[in-house]
């Protein structure tokens, strides 16, 4: 099988046969396969029942499972079982136990319970990979890996961790006077003399030294992708005919994600919309962004590795269950924003264990309901449409940048009440997206060629090269768009002692001459045609250099003082925020900002309806997509097919609760 399978569109689902009786296997995969079902992920937390004692390997179970997916036409991603390391190996083994900062160790019971830097864990569970490996990299319906299970920070405290961190510091700086140097620990007296006395940060406070804790999360960032790339060696050798995925979940993660995905051959991403009414006005926002920065961890299209199929719950009280039409319409979601493959999770819900009530296709009963229905029409409209999405991709004009390193700064020492780095990124994406301009999220050091607009939120953290690279964007006609708490650190997160926006001023042609920590307090600015707009968070009181001000401060001491400015630079422009503004200002900017570059975009998008357009050889298609539970109506600037069924669409497209349409541009 071709490693580049992963580039098929198709529809599967997470199956856990050790949890079943064997007596209902076959049953499940003739009916998944009568539901349009493709693809099926296994084995990702199994690992007791492949390896029930040490050295003893029990693969028979799930070669019965795999050849009965063979038998009906399934095809097989299997999951590393790291994630749920067994008793055996915990007991016998303490080491493979993460330990927090106040000394509790974090017990087996649940999942996640491994040290990235355990020897032990390293050991047995490298030698359960391989041994994996060797024995279905021939095997017909096997086509790929999943890693792990949804790496996280553990902050984890332990011996392993604190020679490896020490280590780790050693060959960043060589030397302790480097590391005194570069963390300024001559405050408070936190000198190093000896390297023994350097360790993980284990304090009774939090508020210890910052770029002591930043790097502390740096180290962390490299061992998980160590901890994986050991994985993914082996599977490269002894299976180089699979792909290579991991399941990312839940943002924002302090966990940064673009090292973790460079190994990868593909992304997945665990995707689970709020189904609560309450939620409806925020999460088709939230859920496009996340869709769209899983996109932007490898530039590329994605797996969904786990996507809502009922009620979840084991965290938090039950949620309401999907109304008539969510599933479909948050799976076609996923699919227009670049998700190749969809598996839904999962098959049937768990009768045991702690997510007994995070419900499945399938309820407890084992009779198929309306949501099961619901899934066989997704899946058959993606079967239907398979051969004509393969190899489409999105390609879009705007960018927001993404950084966990800032993200992490700034939750390290918080600027002020109520700015929160990842939530200011959701209001300018969904900006973006109510206004029907498609939009990546990548890392903030990628490269911004071929983008006409680029985002990049609170760049707190700054270095000379990536100045550079955003004054190469403007001059070559790009328009960069800064926001305030802006080179305000080196990268050793130590303050820069120049005046704001510090190596970003050339490029913004403004200074900050002081700055007021505003919070929740109301404040507001005024534009170029008196129109007052809400503000917060923080102002910067500008003095424009070379740039000119398009908006002032209404109110405070400050009244008069520019807030907002733009700067000719080269052939483009940058924009400088130095408050946070409210909604309806970032519209009405963007929306000329659009206008001025030529952006592509689809205007007229009624709240709560998003528009995706994925092209390649076999064409373009536009997805239009009613995440709502009020019909709307969208208008059409001409005449469409539409891929569905066939039927023309022109004038004004009427879209039920929850309604998806797919048309041929």
């Amino acid at each position: 099988m071709a490693r580049d399978s992963y580039m098929n569109v198709q529809v599967g689902v997470d199956y856990y046969p050790e949890h079943w009786d064997e007596s209902l296997w076959e049953p499940d995969v003739k009916l998944m396969k009568e539901s349009g079902v493709r693809v099926v992920r296994v084995a990702e937390f199994a690992w007791s029942r492949l390896e029930p004692s040490e050295g003893d390997f029990q693969f028979g179970w799930l070669d019965r499972a795999i050849g009965l997916f063979h038998k009906y036409g399934l095809l097989v991603v299997i999951g590393t079982p790291t994630a749920t390391p067994p008793r055996w190996l915990t007991h016998d083994y303490p080491d493979v136990l993460p330990v927090f900062a106040d000394g509790r160790i974090f017990h087996e019971g649940v999942r996640g319970h491994r040290c990235y830097n355990s020897a032990s864990l390293r050991k047995y569970g490298n030698r359960m990979i391989d041994r994996l490996a060797r024995h279905y990299s021939s095997h017909p319906a096997v086509i790929g890996w999943q890693t792990d299970n949804e790496f996280g920070m553990l902050d984890c405290h332990c011996d392993s961790c604190n020679n490896a961190f020490r280590t780790w510091v050693k060959g960043k700086y060589g030397s302790l006077e480097n590391v005194n140097e570069a963390w300024g620990t001559v405050v408070w007296s936190g000198e190093y003399s000896v390297w023994e006395q350097l360790t993980v940060p284990y304090g009774g406070s939090p508020h210890q030294n910052p770029s002591l804790l930043l790097d502390f999360q740096r180290f962390q960032w490299e061992a998980v992708a160590d901890f994986q790339k050991a994985q993914i060696d082996i599977l490269r050798t002894v299976c180089p005919e699979h792909f290579i995925t991991h399941n990312f979940h839940s943002y924002p993660q302090r966990l940064n994600l673009y090292p973790v995905g460079e190994e990868l051959d593909v992304a997945a991403f665990d995707y689970y919309p709020n189904t609560s009414p309450a939620k409806q006005s925020t999460t088709p926002y939230s859920g496009a962004l996340s869709l769209d920065l899983t996109r932007g961890i490898k530039r590329q299209n994605f797996w969904i590795m786990e996507q809502l199929s009922g009620s979840p719950v084991c965290w938090m009280p039950m949620w309401r269950t999907p109304y008539p039409g969510f599933i479909r319409a948050y799976a076609w979601q996923a699919i227009a924003r670049g998700a190749d493959t969809v598996v839904h999770f999962r098959w049937r819900s768990a009768a045991a264990g702690a997510e007994q009530f995070w419900h499945g296709l399938i309820d407890h009963s084992n009779v198929p309901g309306r949501r099961f229905a619901e899934f066989t029409q997704f899946a058959g409209e993606v079967n239907q449409l398979s051969d004509l999405l393969k190899g489409t991709v999105l390609k879009n004009e705007a960018a927001i940048l993404n950084s966990h390193e800032q993200l992490v700064a700034l939750d390290i020492q918080p600027q002020v009440e109520n700015m929160d780095y990842y939530e200011n990124i959701k209001q300018y994406h969904r900006v973006l997206t109510k206004l029907g301009i498609g939009c990546d999220v990548i890392n903030w050091r990628e490269a911004l060629d071929g983008y006409k607009v680029v985002i990049a939120p609170s760049l707190y953290l700054m270095d000379e090269e990536a100045a550079a690279g955003f004054e190469a964007f403007a001059a070559e006609g790009g328009t960069l768009i800064l926001t305030n708490r802006s080179g305000v650190k080196h990268m050793n997160n130590v303050a820069v002692m120049q005046q704001l926006p510090g190596l970003l001023s050339h490029a913004a042609g403004v200074r900050v001459d002081e700055y007021d920590p505003i919070g929740t307090e109301p404040h507001s600015i005024v534009d170029e045609e008196g129109t007052a707009y809400a503000c917060s968070q923080w102002n910067d009181l500008l003095t424009p250099v070379t740039a000119e001000p398009i908006a002032w401060y209404g109110d405070d001491f400050y009244a008069g003082i520019p807030a907002v400015t733009v700067n000719r630079f080269g052939k483009g422009q940058v924009y400088y925020f130095g408050t946070h503004a409210e909604e309806s200002y970032w519209s009405g900017l963007l929306e000329g900002v659009a206008e001025k570059e030529g952006l592509l975009r689809f205007a007229g998008l009624p709240e709560g309806v998003q528009a995706s357009v994925r092209s390649g050889e076999s064409g373009s298609f536009l997805f239009l997509l009613n995440l709502s539970r009020q019909p709307q109506a969208v208008p059409l600037s001409r005449r469409y097919s539409s891929v569905l069924d066939g039927g023309e669409r022109s004038g004004e497209l009427a879209l039920a609760p929850y309604g998806v349409e797919i048309l041929k541009l």
